[in-house]
Order: structure tokens, then sequence, then C-alpha cells
């Protein structure tokens, strides 16, 4: 049985992040503490009681295609109807439009439950959320007022098509070609692979973000241009008048997330309207890829929870083996065995820190757009490569402890186990894989001069006056990986074959996420007295972020590590 977090959720929101104090500090009114109750309350109560109980269904009876048709289980259909009346599709969309206009930080929070709930489903709303945003910065007015009200309120749902056959993650080689037509609009004829939620019925349209090259156009990435092709044509008063020339050719048999339907799609001459300027669809592709990246992010952060809160369930439950911190129990409750505890423990401090990180993220992102903050914007696009990667890292690895904590039930079916572990493993590797995730933190987020970077080392400096007051043995662990990352950066920084920080930047990555963990357990340590957050702080500061140490040493052996001294292995 899931429950939604609201307190944790709250505890990060309201003390750890002063979220309410920020806003206003910026005369920022968008932000009220009753609206955020009010959702949680919500959605909480949608997600468990509605959501989750078709999380297996999904997983049991996988979207097929029969007769040109998309086959869903049929209880998605009055879940996602539910979702979408609820308001909680466009829940961040532009209120001209029909969206709520609430920040970003809602919107992370009401993903994170309904993910936890049941993932194949919630990832529709997240598809659409990114193509919303996309299309108020870059589209034009008349497409707006057509699109915008529809996908707001999830009677139409979007998606976002980038990926051929021989083109992934170099989108600058892909074929599909558009042409402009003699109405001043295009048509579009090429095909796309991996298309979440690429065709059903759920809605009675289907938008398709879509990446095509125009005749003499550039090579490579600058020669791309970003199009809206709809799976059915509407006029200017939003009517469905005419079915596009678009084509389900398969949907793909997958480890996971079986209940989504992923697609590839046949474009054959069909219509489409330009989304910004011609030749410039790569920037515009950005900002859906971006706002995916975040809510990825909390996928992994919501599979987190879910395998958590399940493991530490049946750790209760499960009684086997001699307590041996109570000799009188003769038979005990597993999480009374000290490798379930370390297991647990880790399992619920990970997934603290995930949320702190993806709720940060969000945060940044909110400040920085209300206050066109060039520095705040900065931090958000540094923060969002660490949220992606580590959050979504965290997802595999605590569900597969969270199959540990199960034992031999963790392997077998019935527990449900194994599906979170199969449904959140696409997460390291859509909206660009982990990998690439770090090559871009380490070449254009990091920069020449890593000043984002050093101020966060800061920040952290800075607590640790404090924390040295009350805890001098985890401040000496707080600052031994302070400095170990701060060389690391340091190394970074003096590189000029950009090779040599891509052989370091996963580990480089991964070290910057358990510092930015150490801060958020640090404010946790200088923020509450309550019992259990403090025991959380002071386990993940001595038991997981010495890994830090590890991976920032390891980042720093240069790209020879790889190639001349380890040449003959292949």
């Amino acid at each position: 049985m899931y429950r939604a977090p609201i307190n944790e959720i709250k505890f990060l929101f309201k003390d750890l992040f002063k979220m309410n104090d920020i806003f206003n500090s910026k005369d920022i009114n968008t932000f009220d503490e009753d609206i955020l109750d009010g959702i949680l309350e919500e959605v909480g109560k949608l997600s468990e009681n509605l959501i989750f109980p078709i999380n297996k269904d999904g997983d049991k009876y996988p979207a097929s295609l029969k007769d040109r048709e998309v086959i869903l289980p049929k209880s998605f259909y009055n879940a996602y109807k539910s979702i979408a009346e609820g308001g909680w599709i466009g829940i961040s969309g532009d209120t001209k439009y029909g969206g709520l206009g609430l920040p970003l930080v809602f919107n992370t929070c009401v993903n994170e439950l309904l993910s936890s709930a049941c993932l194949s489903l919630a990832l529709n709303p997240l598809m659409t959320q990114g193509q919303i945003e996309a299309l108020e910065i870059h589209a034009n007015e008349d497409i707006k007022k057509i699109f915008l009200p529809k996908l707001n309120s999830g009677e139409w749902c979007g998606t976002m098509n980038l990926t051929e056959p021989q083109a992934g993650s170099d989108v600058g080689a892909l074929r599909t070609a558009a042409k402009k037509d003699t109405d001043g609009d295009y048509k579009i004829d090429g095909q796309k692979i991996y298309i979440s939620w690429g065709d059903h019925s759920l809605s009675s349209n289907i938008c398709h973000l879509l990446l095509a090259r125009l005749p003499n156009s550039p090579t490579g990435t600058k020669g791309i241009s970003l199009f809206l092709v709809p799976k059915y044509i509407p006029d200017n008063d939003g009517n469905l008048i005419a079915r596009n020339t678009i084509n389900t050719l398969s949907l793909e048999q997958k480890m996971g997330l079986h209940g989504s339907p992923t697609a590839v799609l046949e474009y054959k001459n069909a219509k489409a309207w330009l989304i910004g300027e011609e030749n410039k669809g790569m920037k515009a592709m950005f900002t859906m890829m971006n706002n995916a990246r975040l809510g990825v992010a909390v996928q992994g952060l919501s599979q987190s929870e879910l395998a958590t809160q399940m493991a530490i369930e049946f750790a209760k439950n499960r009684r086997q083996g001699r307590n041996l911190n109570n000799p009188n129990e003769l038979t005990t409750s597993i999480i009374n065995h000290a490798d379930v505890r370390r297991n647990l423990l880790t399992m619920k401090s990970l997934t603290f820190v995930s949320r702190a990180l993806c709720f940060d993220t969000a945060l940044a992102i909110d400040i920085s757009k209300a206050t066109n903050d060039t520095l705040l914007k900065r931090k958000a696009s540094f923060l969002t490569p660490i949220a992606k990667s580590f959050c979504t890292e965290m997802g595999a690895k605590v569900a597969d402890l969270s199959i540990q904590v199960h034992g031999g039930m963790g392997y077998i079916e019935e527990t449900g186990i194994s599906q979170i572990y199969r449904d959140v493993r696409v997460t390291s590797i859509y909206e660009g894989t982990n990998g690439i995730q770090a090559m871009d933190f380490v070449g254009r987020k990091l920069g020449y001069s890593g000043d984002i970077a050093y101020s966060i080392l800061h920040e952290l400096e800075k607590n640790e006056d404090f924390i040295k007051l009350k805890y001098p043995e985890l401040s000496k662990k707080i600052n031994t990986a302070r400095i170990s990352i701060n060389k690391a950066l340091d190394w970074m920084i003096k590189q000029n074959d950009l090779n040599d920080r891509y052989s370091g930047a996963a580990s480089f990555l991964r070290a910057f996420a358990l510092i930015l963990g150490a801060n958020y357990m640090s404010k946790t340590l200088l923020t509450t007295n309550d019992k259990d957050k403090v025991e959380l702080a002071q386990f993940f500061l001595n038991n997981i972020l010495p890994f830090c140490n590890i991976e920032s040493s390891i980042s720093t052996l240069g790209k020879n590590n790889l190639y001349e001294n380890a040449n003959s292995v292949f």
C-alpha cells in the first residue's frame, strides 16, 4: 500500500527551504501555503485511492496495437480523467490559456505523488507539461490559442519526437524532412521511434512536437527545425476536422513501463506548424527536454519513495531469526537485523536527498523565471543534470535494495517489487542518458570558471561552522568531503582536453550530488529537533557522504585511465 509522504514534502517546503519566505522576499505572489496544503491533500487522496490500485494493471496488461488502435488497461481511462479534471496537468500552465499558473515546485510534488502511484500513467501528463512550456515560450499567439487550452485541460495530450533509428543521442543525424506548404504551413515525412505515449485514446487528440530538417538547411543540429504535428488537425477554434497522415507502425516490447505505449510513428506528408524559427528547433526543443529532465528526476524519486515504503512495511511484518540487539526476543521482525536496517536507512536517506535535490532545482527554476536573475538561471541549469542523473540512478539502486530486503519474495511478481525496478530502470536512459547528463555537467554547465560550483561549496562551508558546535565529528566528515570535491573541481577547471573531464564526469556528478546531499542534511540538523530526521541526517553523513571522497578521487584520473592504460583490455 502506498501512502503519500505529505509530511516529508511539507518539511522541505516549509522548514528546510522556507519557500514561502523566498517567494515573498522576491515579491513573487504565486506561492501560497494554504493552496499547497490543499493540493497535497487532494492529490494524495487521488494517488492513494484511485491511481495506485491500478499500478499493477499496466504491468499485467501491457499496451498493445490492434487494428491500428492502441489498447490500454480499462482502469487507465477513469484514472486519467480524474487527473485531467483535477487540473493537475496544467497546474503550472499560464492562466491566460487555462492553466493554474502555480509554481513548478507545486507541479514537482504533484508529479512525485502521481508517479509513485503509477509511473506508466503519470508519464503521460509529464510529456504534455513539457510541451505546454515549450509552446508558451516559442509558439506564436495563433498556435497558443488553439493548442494550449486543450493541453492544459488534458483534453489533448503532448509528446516529444526526437529519436530516429539512426539518430539517437546524435540528434543532428536525423533524416525526417519538412517542406513548406502553399498555405504557409508545413508537411512532414519521416519516421520517429521511442515515442512515449505516442498513440492512445485517453485524450481526443495527441500533439507531437517533432524535430525535422528543411531543404537546404545546414548540416547537424544547426539545420533542425521544430514542428507541432497533431494526430487530428484542428481548425482555428480547436475543433477537430480531419485525421492527419500519421501512422503507428508498432509499439515497443519493453523491460518495464508496460502500461505506457512507446510507439514507432510514421509521418507521410503530415500537416505541421512551425514552432519558433526555421533552423532554430534545438533551442526550442531543449525547453521541453529540460522540463522533462527534472520530471524524469522526479520519476526516479517517486520510485525510491514507493520502494522504500514497501521495504519498510515488509521488514516490520516479516519475522525471522533472533534479535541480537535484544537476546530475550527469540524471533524478531527482520527490521531489527543490522543488514536490513542498513539497507532501509540507506534507502530512506537517498530518497530524502533525491526529493530535496528535485525541489531545490524546481525552486531555482521558479525564482529565476520570475526575477529573470541570470545567476539563478545558471544555477537551475547547473542543478538539472545532477537531479536527472542522481535521482534516477538512486531510484534503481533503492528499488534493487528493496528487492534485497524482501529476499526471495522480492524476486516473486506477487509483491510488485520487481515492477518498480523494471519501471524505474529506463529513467537513467531516456531524456538523455545519465552519461550524457554527466558530460553536459562537466562541460557546458561547469564552464571554464566553475563559479556556480564554487559558490555552492562555499555555502556548505558556511554551514560547517554551525554544525561544528553541535556535531563536531560530523563537521569533520563534511569538511573532508568538501575539500575532496573542491580539489576535483580545481582539477576539472584546469583541463584543456575535454575528454579528460568526460573520463571522470559520472563520478564527479555523483560526488557533487553527495555534497549537495550533505548540504541538505546539514540544514536539516540546523532546522529541526525531530528525532527521525536528525538520525537520518546523521546516518547519511556518517555512512553515505564518505563515498564523495572516493568519487572525487576517481573523477580526476584523466582519459589515460580509460584509453592508454586500458588499451589492450578489449
